[in-house]
This record gives C-alpha cells, structure tokens and sequence, in this order.
C-alpha cells in the first residue's frame, strides 16, 4: 500500500474513533466546539499583493473555523477543525485543517495521529488560530498567509514529550514527525504558475519528517529551539495550456502534459522566545535551499536557496491593549539581483480585545523587494521596487 493510502486510512480510523466515542454522552467525552471569524481589509499605496486589487482597497479577506475535541479518556484527546479561507482569489473553499487523535502516556511522552499539525518553529503549529497572537500577519517570509493551509498540517504522526535535565539546566521538550504532505493546487506557492497556465490538478505532495527540540532555559519565560525538517522528492502531475501569440498558428490553442518535480530538501531554523510580564521578544532564522524541475516544459531547473529571518517584540499596554513590531527579510541567494531577489519588511501592529470575545488588530507594514506576495495577474504594468500595505482586521472567537 502506498505512503499516502496508508497515512490516509489512519485519518478515517481517527475519524472512525471519534464517530465511536459519539455515542457516549457527552458529559463523558468532554465535548468543547471552538472557533472564530475574522474579517480583513488590505490597502496598498502601490503594488497589488495577495491575489487581491488591494491599491484599490480589498476587502475580500475572510477566515471561519470551527473546531471540535472530544476526551473520551483523560490519556486520549480527538478533535477536527474545519476552515473557510478566502484572500483576493486564494482560497474560497472549506477545507481541512486538522483531524487526529492524541494519546499522552506520560509528560515524557505522547503521540498523535492523522492529519497532524506540523510543529516547526515558532509559530507554525498555531498560525491557525488567529486570536492567540496579536498580528494581523505573521512574518511571511517564514509564515506565508498564502501557504499556510498546506504547510500547517501533514497527513501522519507526531511524537512528543518533555525531559527535565535538572534545575540548573531546565527541561528540553522534544518533537518528532514523520508522513506525507501536499501543496494544494491553489496554493499561494502556485500563483504564477497557473497565470501562465501551468495547473497541478493534484497539487504537490512527497514525504516529510523533522524533529524539533525546545529548550526551556532556567531563565524564567526564555526558550530557545532549532528544528531540521527533510523532504523526499515531491512530484505532481501539471498541464500546460497556452495559446500560440503569432505565425500561422496564432490562436491556437496548445495543451501539454507533464510533472512538476520538487528535489529533496533540508530546512533548519533556529529561534528563540522570552516572555517576561508584559514583553514578549523573540527570533527566528531559517535556510531553505533545493530545486524544482518542470519535466515535460523545462529543460533546466529552477533553483533556490532562501535564508529568511525576522526579529520582532510587543508590549502588553494594558489589559486590552497590546502594540508590537517587526522587522522580517528574506534573500534568494539564487535569484537574479534586483527587488525580485529580495523580500524586507518593517511592520508595527496594535492590537484591541473589546472583550473576551471580540478583538480588533490593525497593521502598518512597509516592504522593499517584491520575492514574496506578489503575482503576475493583479500587476499587469509590473512592479514597483517597493510597496506600503496597510491591514485592519475584526475578530470574534467563541
């Protein structure tokens, strides 16, 4: 049985058991349903960005989810999360995020099955709930808005535990995963690929493991951490469609077949996090390097080597109130030199709860470069080398 048969047989036994336990009451299985809607609003002085006409206002920019867990033993937790995602013309589908089971033997060790959050880095495993984190968006040079659906989760397991090394030393908390992933057809990662009418009807999809260690410092609210993640040769089927511009055949339209090919890659990126009464600082670097071949179109590949970081802070002003910025850049140490090789943003951020259920977040950003965000299609005239974004977003959770 193939990799993903296997993996995906054990998101139907998760979902099975989940359909099981239904059946007791649910005082029993300690039902809880969660979940929040978000609505955005994107401005740019220059430059459309996400898919959408944002020089001219956008406000398509939408988030619902729902989510429900059930502990139908104190060992044993299951739960399902569902999203409704739309930005400019990304998205406008209900997919999911997330549908495992988690069993925690002990604080030394647990694991969880399924369709499975991949914990790397900082934020990777929450960037799906928006009200725990004040920004409008995250870092998107390590945390793309237009790629987070793909790269949130994975179809297999994670194993996780944590292992104190004394009081003089603290505890190390450690995490392993290993399974399939897929890059969605319409992901973000794909957008200039089907404006020039190159479609993966299936997506991307290959192999992938990592492990993650945290090290929980002595030093109150200080933890550093590092992550390595592989990624087996991930291959996808494409149809190239276009239409013949001049000559005898102007007009014509031509369809080819072929294979999007991603080489094997390592990811590793360090960061760390203090939080200390109302501060909260933090870091993260990463370096991604690889090529990918479009077999049947291209006879050269197309290479990379991204070295992406971001240092940011906030401040808890008040019980309501938090503000906080960011500065994030990443480089392509393969492109070509100019404002497509690079990618920099300063962003401050302010953040308001009304209540424990309503909250409001408003972003300024202001980007150099133009590697990441950015298609063809919404800057028909090109780009300029720099843009200003201006966010403001509603929020409501239960």
């Amino acid at each position: 049985m193939q990799v993903r048969n296997v993996i995906r047989v054990m998101v139907a036994a998760a979902l099975s058991v989940a359909g099981v336990c239904s059946a007791q009451s649910l005082d029993d299985l300690n039902l809880q349903i969660h979940g929040y809607a978000t609505q955005g609003f994107l401005y740019t002085t220059q430059n459309n960005i996400l898919t959408g006409h944002s020089s001219d206002g956008e406000p398509a920019w939408s988030d619902v989810v729902g989510n429900v867990t059930a502990v139908p033993d104190p060992k044993l937790r299951i739960g399902v999360q569902l999203r409704y995602f739309m930005l400019g013309n990304l998205g406008k589908d209900i997919t999911l995020d997330w549908a495992s089971a988690d069993y925690k033997v002990s604080d030394k060790f647990g694991a969880r099955f399924g369709k499975v959050k991949t914990p790397s880095g900082l934020f990777n495993d929450i960037q799906d709930i928006d009200p725990s984190y004040m920004w409008s968006l995250l870092p998107q040079s390590i945390y793309p808005i237009s790629s987070r659906n793909s790269v949130l989760a994975h179809y297999g397991g994670v194993v996780y535990g944590s292992v104190p090394v004394g009081e003089r030393f603290g505890r190390v908390e450690y995490r392993g995963w290993g399974g399939e992933r897929n890059l969605s057809a319409d992901d973000g990662y794909f957008t200039n690929f089907r404006e020039q009418g190159i479609n993966l009807k299936d997506g991307l999809s290959g192999p992938t493991s990592g492990t993650s260690l945290h090290w929980r410092t002595p030093l109150p609210g200080f933890m550093a951490g590092a992550t390595l993640s592989h990624s087996n040769e991930w291959q996808g089927a494409l149809v190239d469609t276009y239409i013949v511009p001049a000559g005898p055949a102007q007009g014509v339209t031509i369809t080819t077949s072929g294979t999007m090919v991603l080489n094997p890659i390592n990811v590793l990126s360090y960061y760390a996090r203090f939080e200390r009464k109302r501060l909260m600082v933090a870091g993260e670097y990463e370096r991604l390097a690889g090529s990918y071949m479009l077999r049947g179109l291209a006879p050269a590949p197309g290479r990379f080597d991204q070295r992406p970081w971001y240092a940011m802070t906030s401040y808890k002003v008040s019980q309501k109130a938090s503000a906080g910025m960011y500065v994030t850049q990443e480089v392509d140490h393969q492109a070509l030199l100019g404002p497509a090789r690079f990618f920099k943003d300063w962003a401050f951020s302010g953040r308001y709860d009304f209540n424990a259920f309503l909250y409001a977040k408003a972003e300024q950003h202001f980007i150099d470069g133009t590697s990441v965000g950015y298609d063809i299609d919404a800057n028909p005239h090109g780009l300029k080398p720099d843009t200003r974004l201006t966010l403001l977003k509603l929020g409501v959770s239960f």
